[in-house]
């Protein structure tokens, strides 16, 4: 991929997953479909997880230098869990009353970084046993992510380092 395609995929990627987040009607997945509103975000990350496999094998066994920048592509599938998590955080608020204090999507993804970043305030946390169900997923589903992004970072640099590739 060209560098300047890159570049416009790494800045405008998360700019509009974000305003995606923002403006899609998530409402449209009520109650009436249930199946449906657990298998989108399942899917979701079921599909972000394999993009960030195939990412950090790909940033792991590249001896080639081809594949130069795999921090852009974990960024964004790392932005993108954040918002598939915060949509649910909020649907679980909105429609079964999982959560105290979460009223808004800004209050979702807000939550989803403070419950990222393990700092806990408490001005909004799980109430229900589906939320405090699913937090716990996310605990471990960024931990994999932050563990995969590290390693392959750190790979990539000491390639380029050690053996000039990827420059």
């Amino acid at each position: 991929m060209p560098a300047l395609a890159r570049l416009a995929a790494a800045a405008l990627g998360p700019v509009l997953l974000t305003v995606a987040y923002f403006t899609l009607p998530f409402s449209v997945i009520g109650p009436r479909h249930r199946v449906l509103a657990w298998l989108i975000p399942v899917g979701l990350l079921a599909l972000l997880a394999v993009g960030m496999t195939v990412t950090t094998d790909r940033a792991l066994t590249d001896r080639s230098g081809r594949y130069r920048h795999p921090g852009l592509g974990i960024l964004l599938l790392f932005w993108a869990a954040i918002l598939v998590f915060a949509a649910s955080y909020w649907a679980m608020a909105a429609r079964h009353n999982q959560f105290v204090g979460l009223g808004t999507r800004l209050d979702a993804l807000y939550f989803t970084g403070v419950t990222m970043a393990t700092v806990g305030y408490g001005d909004i946390h799980p109430s229900g046993q589906l939320a405090r169900a699913v937090v716990l997923v996310q605990f471990v589903y960024t931990f994999a992510f932050l563990v995969g992004g590290i390693a392959a970072l750190r790979t990539r640099t000491r390639a380029m380092i050690v053996h000039g590739i990827g420059g």
